[in-house]
């Protein structure tokens, strides 16, 4: 087991922000800035839950007023990825995209919903990007309508070029319409506690080097690789995790879920 000694302080937002920006090309159009979260008045009700996720396999838990909370496994594709995505659906689900996926751009992208060997993150890399920050809408009907603009966007921004799409005024407006949408949406977070992984022979990517350096501070265990032999991004095959969520004061939650007042996060 790869015990940790320490942990490194989290990514700074800036960084973070600058590495997405500068070294990754959306496939649909370079998304604007996350708003900060409006105050919520009151505060919020914090909830923290643990859980496990296996390879392949899904992770769920109900949220209250018929929202759930799904690690769901990443299809490998090809190129044979591991992982899991972060999603907030209704229950049952209201289709692509979900809550929490609109709520945290960029799209399309590396992202902080994403725990995968995807955009070139070799699999102690996605460890080492811990914690995870996102942030998930809270109104079905903010859902219906997220979804719509996001379609519509994407079918938009799809037929033409990054530049030209950048350039389009009906891409500006609905991405800008998307935006006003993740004004107040909830927060939450999750810390990866311990991990199964087969590391990655590749070298870290540029844009990686500090997640590298993070993984040799991450709790995880070593496990074979499914084939036969290692592979450039490595594979993940189990996560042990904490989430956290700051849901609005006056949520009705499912019964037996411990919940405290705390202030909001942004």
């Amino acid at each position: 087991m790869h015990e940790s000694v320490m942990r490194l302080s989290p990514i700074p937002r800036a960084f973070l922000a600058a590495t997405l920006l500068s070294t990754v090309t959306l496939g649909v159009c370079a998304a604007p800035p996350r708003p900060a979260a409006l105050p919520r008045p009151g505060g919020c009700t914090r909830i923290v839950f643990t859980g496990m996720a296996n390879l392949g396999e899904e992770w769920k838990t109900p949220l209250g007023e018929g929202w759930v909370f799904r690690v769901v496994p990443i299809v490998p594709g090809p190129a044979g990825y591991t992982g899991w995505d972060l999603v907030v659906d209704r229950d049952p689900p209201a289709g692509y995209p979900d809550a929490l996926l609109l709520a945290t751009p960029p799209y399309n992208a590396l992202n902080e919903r994403e725990i995968g060997t995807t955009f070139g993150l070799r699999s102690q890399d996605a460890v080492g990007w811990n914690p995870r920050e996102f942030h998930f809408l809270t109104n079905p009907a903010a859902l219906l309508r997220g979804q719509k603009l996001f379609l519509a966007l994407t079918k938009l921004s799809g037929a033409q070029s990054g530049a030209s799409a950048n350039q389009d005024p009906a891409v500006a407006e609905l991405s800008s319409q998307l935006k006003d949408l993740e004004t107040g949406a909830a927060a939450g977070e999750l810390r990866i506690l311990d991990a199964g992984l087969a590391t990655g022979t590749a070298d870290p990517a540029p844009f990686a080097q500090h997640w590298a350096q993070q993984s040799a501070f991450q709790s995880y265990i070593l496990v074979p690789q499914s084939g036969t032999n290692p592979t450039p991004n490595g594979e993940l095959d189990w996560i042990r995790f904490s989430i956290t969520l700051w849901l609005p004061s006056d949520w009705k939650l499912p019964p037996g879920v411990n919940a405290a007042s705390a202030p909001c996060q942004q």
